[in-house]
This record gives structure tokens, C-alpha cells and sequence, in this order.
């Protein structure tokens, strides 16, 4: 890890190079997103967000990291990502997102 890291968009925490990191296309590339912004992401975060909503959800009310961050559900993610180091992944433990 240095200083000059990235820093992931959801959990604010630095993505060290050779983590697990992907990129989160703002508005889903299938609800005309594709070349739209994009924010690098820990991978477990990215999970997370997509474990926590829908393609349309994102598109209509998530499109901005802060908003991300203001969903409950990501919220307390992030909360509890924060204590884990840079380079901690895992299965998301929340399971899939009610349909």
C-alpha cells in the first residue's frame, strides 16, 4: 500500500495495486450507461452494490457514489468494511437482494 493508491469510491478506503478491483460503470451499461463514468471499486464493494440493488434501482435513485453510500444497506456495509485491511475480500454475506 502507498500513498499514491486510488481510493475506492464506495468505502473510501485505499485499493492497493494486485487487490481484487473492478470498475462500476454509474449508470448500468444496460440502462444506457455504456461509456458513461465509471468509479473503481474494492471488488467486495462492487459485490456488495450489486447484491444490494437492481440494474434499475441504480440508473433511477444510485448514480453518484454519494448516493451509494446514503443506501442503508451499503451503509452499514461500508461501516463495516472500514475495519478490514485494503485487501480483505469475501463473498458478500448479505446474500441477494430481495426481489
Amino acid at each position: 500500500m502507498t500513498e499514491s493508491d486510488p481510493i475506492c469510491a464506495l468505502c473510501g478506503r485505499p485499493v492497493p495495486k494486485g487487490v481484487r478491483q473492478s470498475l462500476h460503470h454509474l449508470v448500468p451499461k444496460l440502462k444506457g450507461g455504456k461509456g458513461g463514468p465509471v468509479v473503481l471499486l474494492h471488488q467486495i464493494c462492487h459485490n456488495e452494490i450489486h447484491a444490494s440493488l437492481t440494474e434499475a434501482e441504480l440508473a433511477r435513485d444510485y448514480d453518484t457514489p454519494e448516493k451509494l453510500r446514503a443506501h442503508p444497506r451499503l451503509a452499514a456495509f461500508v461501516k463495516w468494511v472500514a475495519k478490514r485491511p485494503p485487501g480483505f475480500h469475501k463473498r458478500s454475506a448479505g446474500g441477494r437482494r430481495k426481489r
